[in-house]
């Protein structure tokens, strides 16, 4: 089937997709989808409006802190209630998530997929959290997919002036093998590797290169589909070698706070009388929209 098929079938049948089936297909064509955070509705109207306009799907995420700021039944309901309006196929993953009472609460909502963080634990503890969770997710809904983390990449979307030591300090060695064996003891359906990606950006050098021949022998042998977390900051260089070398999900956070911050920055001091709320957020959500087309276009192309 040509691509130009698949893509009508998939919007018009969108409702019917899988995630793990979209995730196959882009990847057997050099694609990547895109995983974008949010915590309010702007966000959420300015990444929905460039995913309905490229007629492409979108991954929608909340960290555990965007969860409960925002409400992970509040998120569920409007994430149906998108796909429904546009015909279109939308997904909704719990992003980092750090806890079993966390994992329990994102399945009980009924989110499509969830990323059990357990790298900054010792190895054998990240392990046996993950298992524990891919267990409990598969009992409950199979159809749910969990991905895993191995190697810390840091937690937090900051600009920083240098690499954080406890990053540079990271003393797990990521490779093929360990990638295999975390895969196999946990179950996992995706896998998250640290590969040279780093949460955040950096202000004034550039973000580390990726490992691109790594994630290409980490994706023969560990043989589950590879997420790149920390995308903010990556070069399109990078992006592309890292989705041809097999990363099939990108995930982008930093930059769609940078672009909200000073979109909303600007729009208060150009409209400095200006009391309503949704004439003051619309510049926000054009930017928001900007920013995630540049990303999904480059991610598809």
């Amino acid at each position: 089937m040509n691509s130009s098929r698949v893509l009508v079938s998939m919007i018009e049948y969108s409702h019917m997709i899988k995630l793990i089936d979209l995730i196959h297909e882009y990847e057997a064509e050099k694609k990547a989808l895109g995983h974008f955070n949010f915590a309010n509705i702007e966000t959420v109207k300015g990444l929905v409006n460039s995913a309905v306009s490229l007629k492409l799907p979108i991954i929608l995420g909340l960290s555990e802190g965007e969860r409960n700021f925002f409400g992970v039944k509040n998120a569920r309901a409007l994430v149906d209630s998108l796909k429904q309006e546009f015909n279109h196929p939308i997904f909704l993953s719990a992003d980092h998530t750090y806890t079993m009472e966390g994992v329990k609460e994102v399945v009980e909502a009924g989110f499509d997929a969830i990323v059990v963080d357990g790298s900054k634990l010792p190895l054998h503890e990240n392990i046996a959290f993950t298992k524990e969770a891919v267990s409990y997710v598969k009992e409950k809904n199979p159809d749910i997919l969990v991905e895993g983390e191995i190697g810390y990449i840091g937690t937090s979307s900051k600009i920083f002036d240098q690499i954080p030591a406890d990053i540079l300090n990271q003393e797990l060695k990521i490779t093929p093998e360990l990638a295999l064996d975390f895969v196999r003891q946990t179950g996992v359906d995706l896998l998250s590797p640290a590969v040279g990606n780093l949460h955040g950006v950096l202000r004034d050098i550039p973000n580390p290169k990726i490992d691109t021949e790594l994630i290409k022998q980490i994706r023969q042998m560990a043989g589950v589909p590879l997420v790149l977390h920390g995308g903010s900051g990556i070069t399109s260089d990078d992006f592309k070698d890292s989705i041809a070398a097999g990363i099939s999900i990108i995930h982008i956070n930093t930059d769609l706070r940078i672009a909200y911050k000073d979109a909303l920055k600007l729009s208060l001091q150009e409209n400095a009388d200006e009391i309503a709320a949704y004439k003051i957020m619309l510049p926000v959500v054009t930017a928001i929209e900007k920013k995630t087309t540049e990303f999904l276009t480059l991610f598809a192309s």
